[in-house]
């Protein structure tokens, strides 16, 4: 069954807040092998990057850092800690494709999260 929705009108479509995935992930055959959730997960990322450069999260080297925890992920895109997981694993410069790089902290605490910067890389 349908749901009975109303239209938009005029300037309506404004009253969202968009998270902004790169369209290069979408239509650079580098990232064909890259799932969709990945790719959105990517775009969740960038946008908690926006919050810690204000924040002052940078590093000994200036580079902006990030603390998006598995459960975090899990909350977020409604899924399991195996799915979280392995989204990670994707988006990671040792397992996947090397979008995002993990430090651990170590003592329980939170894994560091660089997100790289792939558009200045186009071949």
């Amino acid at each position: 069954m349908a749901l009975s929705l109303p239209y938009y009108y005029g300037h309506s479509g404004e009253q969202y807040a968009f998270f902004r995935i790169p369209k290069l992930l979408i239509t650079d055959s580098r990232f064909d092998g890259v799932s969709s959730d990945a790719k959105l997960l990517y775009g969740l990322l960038l946008d908690r990057m926006e919050l810690s450069y204000r924040n002052g999260w940078v590093d000994d080297q200036n580079r902006v850092f990030i603390i998006f925890t598995v459960e975090e992920v899990m909350e977020t895109l409604r899924c399991r800690s195996e799915k979280a997981v392995r989204l990670f694993a994707e988006l990671d410069s040792k397992k996947g494709i090397g979008l995002i790089e993990r430090k651990r902290q170590g003592l329980g605490k939170p894994a560091i999260i660089y997100v790289k910067n792939f558009a200045g890389d186009i071949s």
